[in-house]
């Protein structure tokens, strides 16, 4: 963990689990399921190894910091996990989907990761008391192989980047992981907000 402290990634993790938890309530709220998240796990690793757990393709959400942070932030979903929650939100039963991710989906997904992460920028504005404010989601279906889409993904040049992973579940119909990606220097910004607003509490 060379490019982050141990209390740093504790600080990351707290983070993390309070903002995600409070997102994973807006979802469970699209999706009229219950939706768990667990404890995230922090990790630093290379660029080149963040897709390193899936396969084919998978689907991309993006969001920019506009105000309160400055960074962006890359969600990695299976597509499978997109196209229940994409049928969940429409009043389906989520049982059995199949095809492939086309606009319709991304679009619901789009608005779905919209929603959780204006709930989650809301959660960090609190935590770091200031007022964080996030821009539309940006979301692609990639080829994995195509690393070099991905490398175009960041602002930040870094090798290292931030991997944060939890383990979602909706029910006994989605038991997946979903893969936050940040780099190294927006994680460190937030660390150094985040223990300054616990000095002026």
């Amino acid at each position: 963990m060379s490019e982050l402290t141990r209390e740093e990634v504790d600080t990351i993790g707290e983070i993390a689990n309070i903002s995600m938890g409070n997102a994973a309530t807006t979802l469970s709220l699209m999706v009229n399921h219950t939706v768990n998240i667990t404890t995230p796990n922090v990790q630093v690793v290379k660029r080149s190894e963040v897709l390193d757990d899936y396969e084919k393709t998978c689907t991309f959400v993006q969001i920019h910091y506009i105000k309160g942070l400055s960074g962006n932030n890359v969600f990695i979903l299976k597509d499978h996990d997109v196209l229940t929650i994409t049928d969940l939100m429409m009043g389906g039963a989520g049982v059995n989907v199949v095809g492939e991710v086309g606009e319709l989906q991304l679009s619901a997904v789009s608005e779905a990761m919209n929603q959780m992460m204006g709930t989650s920028a809301t959660s960090m504005a609190t935590m770091l008391a200031v007022p964080v404010d996030i821009s539309t989601p940006e979301v692609n279906s990639i080829d994995v192989e195509s690393v070099k889409k991905f490398e175009k993904m960041f602002d930040n040049p870094d090798d290292m980047l931030v991997k944060v992973a939890f383990k979602m579940d909706v029910e006994d119909l989605i038991d997946s992981t979903m893969v936050q990606i940040y780099p190294v220097s927006f994680a460190k910004e937030m660390c150094v907000v985040f223990e300054k607003s616990k000095e002026n509490l």
